[in-house]
């Protein structure tokens, strides 16, 4: 009797267990909006593709049906080589360029500087592709219920449809434990999966080859799209060589290789396995061997199920991305295609794709910046031109700090070590320039760098020559060690940095003859606008606060006391902050700023953000000239422009103001609104739009949205810092919650506000360092304990 019961059980086990291997399991239809981005068909262009990357190899994914391409990066893979890019004897110049400039001679103190100034060649080196892994599926013409997404909780895309009957589903992801791109392919029936893989490369010098279950992609990086610069000499010659491999393994079916490719037959599901590297070891030693990479790579993924690596994955990740959340509520309009929620945003405002957008900027740091990586350029590290707007290097007048903005305050300090990394190369390749150019002790760098880590000016002296590069970015040194208060950082990174770097300008700044007893900077320019100079704001503001953290640190750890006190009496003899004939805050030393100027650098407001010497409770006329010079460039500009416009008024304590500079952001950049023309903004892949695409203003809106909710820059007479709760809160977003948000001083918090009021504040202290929280005009302090966690309502303010 107990027999026969059994059979029939056990067939229907069997038939359960047939069937549901049969199946894929479909995109849930209810998904979080304000962390994934979904689309209802494949992407057209580069720019509606998704991204994915682990720090060091990025991937765009296109989510085609019958073809599909999957575009990829790795780091290091530029054009040139380890260059020298000094001007050997340049600083024999730089007295007669400022006695130029002092005689208002502008464009013969131009034209010297780019005969006799500039670096050698004129410009510097470009990001470049990699290759692309070619999918080709035979006969999915018929495609239904498609749907692709990147879902930002997890970091894994994935594409699903139907074709014949069968479901297809793929998973994409970058890998930083496996330092791989792994590609997940299933169908719901047995032999349903058949398609061929390939590589290749827009590279002119490389070779595709197939060795058992691998294709092997070789070659050397094309030379600088331009031959010469600008003064006639040559760009230096590519040296890097590189290799990819992409490993293939089916489960069922079986491979067949053919010359440049390899075919998946009858197989149920198959795991595609993506490698690369180059020979770039550091900016000055090209001698790895990519091929010992890649099969290194390879041999670390060996006995790894598919599961396992994308558990390690998903774990490394999350402990990164899920340390923060931002929750703004959700409604029907919210559960939209992501290219629909952007063309409708100005009309709806929907807070939950501002929580996505916010994510998002932090999803893209993680995947474009990691310890031991490069920090993340222009474009992160995505990239599919081989002659990329502004080469896809680092433009240090802006762009490269405002991709670090959302690093400390959003609980991701560890991303920003590629960029304290490479602020201290060009330490070292600043001491060079600084000899070569200035005749001064001490490091320097200009506008740009890129991974040769030049520093020297380049482009045009109108722009190109303007020292305080490194001095903005030893800024972000400064910030983590106010965030972490880690003195072993501050003694052995930080502080050499900053040192320096004040050294430089200790020496560079000079006497304005008007005001002798006033020091400026120059020759310099406020970029990117009124060609070379001297005495601009911005310079002023950076050189003053690099000063005054170098003295801060000097004096944490009881040294150079002598040093110390002639940067004070340097600092305090640089020409102030002015205020102009218009009300506006002066651009320059001079009272000539153009009220009609609506140029998309508001250089001269560094000192609102992100600096800390203009604002509304502590200096009200600079913070009211700075709102009259704000009204003169206007609420528009480029994408990034608009994403620096969002902190200003977040600072400015105008949270609506924020708010409709953010909402000027999130339109489409490409629509019929703009003749199809791109007019900046963001992309269908929510990538910001300058246009055309640069990384800067997604970084630019997480911090702004952050600087809405939490501001901790500002502190007392004993130095203890402010935590300023819910300081700039636009009326759009009334209602919210956000967690896991840090803010100097070593506090984490825990914000939940109701119609516009605060309703609990959680705060975790790490240092036991005195807490200052600053609500509605009223302040609460408490001593707090490492390791302890205070609660707070609105009735404690």
């Amino acid at each position: 009797m107990q027999k026969k019961e059994f059979i029939p059980l056990l067939l229907i086990f069997l038939t359960f267990l047939f069937a549901s291997c049969n199946k894929i399991i479909e995109p849930a239809l209810t998904i979080n909006p304000s962390l994934t981005l979904w689309y209802d068909e494949p992407a057209n262009e580069w720019t509606e593709a998704l991204p994915v990357g682990n720090g060091r190899i990025g991937a765009m994914i296109y989510g085609g049906i019958e073809n599909e391409t999957i575009q990829f990066n790795e780091e290091t893979l530029w054009s040139g080589q380890p260059h020298n890019y000094a001007n050997r004897g340049a600083f024999r110049y730089l007295d007669d360029i400022r006695e130029l400039l002092w005689d208002d001679k502008q464009e013969e103190a131009h034209e010297l500087a780019n005969e006799q100034f500039m670096s050698q060649p004129f410009g510097q080196m470009s990001y470049l592709p990699f290759g692309n892994i070619l999918l080709n599926f035979p006969g999915h013409v018929e495609a239904t219920s498609y749907r692709r997404r990147l879902n930002l909780r997890d970091a894994v895309s994935t594409v699903y449809y139907r074709n014949d009957g069968i479901q297809f589903r793929r998973e994409v992801f970058s890998s930083a434990p496996a330092q791989a791109l792994i590609i997940r392919l299933e169908a719901s029936e047995n032999k349903g999966l058949n398609f061929t893989a390939a590589l290749n490369s827009t590279h002119s010098n490389y070779e595709v080859t197939v060795i058992d279950d691998q294709i092997i992609l070789r070659g050397k990086a094309n030379d600088y799209h331009q031959e010469r610069g600008r003064n006639g000499n040559p760009y230096p010659k590519s040296k890097l060589t590189f290799e990819a491999r992409l490993k293939v393994e089916t489960e069922g079916g079986g491979l067949v290789q053919y010359d440049d490719s390899i075919g998946i037959v009858n197989a149920r599901h198959a795991t595609l396995y993506l490698v690369a590297a180059t020979s770039f070891v550091n900016y000055d030693d090209i001698s790895a061997s990519p091929s010992e990479r890649c099969e290194e790579y390879l041999g670390n993924l060996e006995g790894k199920p598919y599961q396992t690596l994308k558990d390690e994955h998903i774990s490394d990740y999350r402990s990164l991305f899920s340390r923060v959340a931002l929750d703004l509520g959700n409604s029907d309009i919210s559960n939209r295609p992501t290219d629909e929620r952007l063309n409708s945003f100005t009309e709806d405002e929907d807070p939950n794709l501002v929580s996505l957008l916010f994510q998002y900027g932090r999803y893209l740091l993680i995947s474009s910046s990691r310890p031991g990586s490069q920090p993340a350029n222009l474009q992160g590290i995505w990239n599919d031109k081989m002659a990329p707007p502004w080469d896809s290097k680092y433009t240090i007048n802006i762009n490269t700090e405002m991709n670090y903005w959302p690093a400390e305050m959003t609980n991701l300090s560890e991303c920003a070590e590629p960029l304290f990394a490479m602020v201290e190369d060009l330490a070292e390749t600043g001491e060079n320039v600084a000899k070569e150019h200035y005749n001064l002790d001490g490091w320097v760098a200009h506008h740009n760098t890129d991974l040769w880590r030049g520093a020297a000016p380049i482009n045009n002296a109108n722009h190109g020559i303007w020292p305080t590069g490194g001095a903005w970015l030893s800024q972000h040194l400064w910030w983590h060690y106010q965030y972490n208060s880690n003195t072993g950082f501050l003694k052995n990174r930080a502080y050499p940095v900053l040192r320096e770097a004040s050294r430089f300008f200790a020496g560079y700044l000079v006497p304005w003859p008007e005001n002798p007893q006033w020091l400026v900077s120059g020759p310099s320019n406020s970029p990117e606008l009124g060609g070379l100079v001297m005495g601009p704001t911005m310079d002023h503001q950076i050189i003053r606060e690099l000063f005054s953290n170098t003295i801060e640190a000097a004096e944490i750890l009881q040294t150079d006391e002598e040093f110390a006190e002639m940067l004070k009496m340097k600092r305090d003899s640089i020409v102030p902050n002015q205020i102009g004939q218009h009300g506006q805050l002066q651009e320059w030393i001079e009272d000539v700023d153009d009220p009609n100027e609506q140029h998309r650098h508001v250089s001269h407001l560094w000192g609102l953000h992100p600096g800390n010497e203009i604002h509304p409770l502590t200096t009200p006329d600079l913070a009211e000239a700075s709102k009259v010079t704000l009204s003169h460039r206007g609420d528009g500009g480029t994408g990034w422009s608009r994403a620096w416009k969002i902190n200003f008024w977040a600072r400015l304590l105008d949270g609506d103001h924020a708010f409709l500079l953010l909402k000027n952001l999130m339109v489409p950049s490409i629509s019929n609104e703009t003749d199809y023309k791109d007019r900046g903004g963001l992309y269908f892949n929510l990538f910001d739009s300058h246009p055309p695409f640069q990384i800067d203003g997604n970084f630019g809106a997480t911090s702004g949205i952050v600087e809405m909710l939490l501001q901790s820059h500002l502190r007392d007479e004993n130095g203890i810092y402010y935590q300023d709760i819910l300081p700039a809160l636009p009326s759009q977003l009334r209602t919210g919650k956000l967690s896991g948000i840090k803010g100097r001083g070593g506090f984490t918090h825990s914000i939940t506000w109701e119609n516009g009021r605060l309703v609990s504040l959680k705060v975790e202290s790490a240092l036991g360092n005195p807490l200052m929280l600053r609500y509605n005009e009223k302040t609460v302090r408490r001593q707090t304990e490492a390791g302890k966690t205070y609660l707070f309502g609105v009735g404690d303010f």
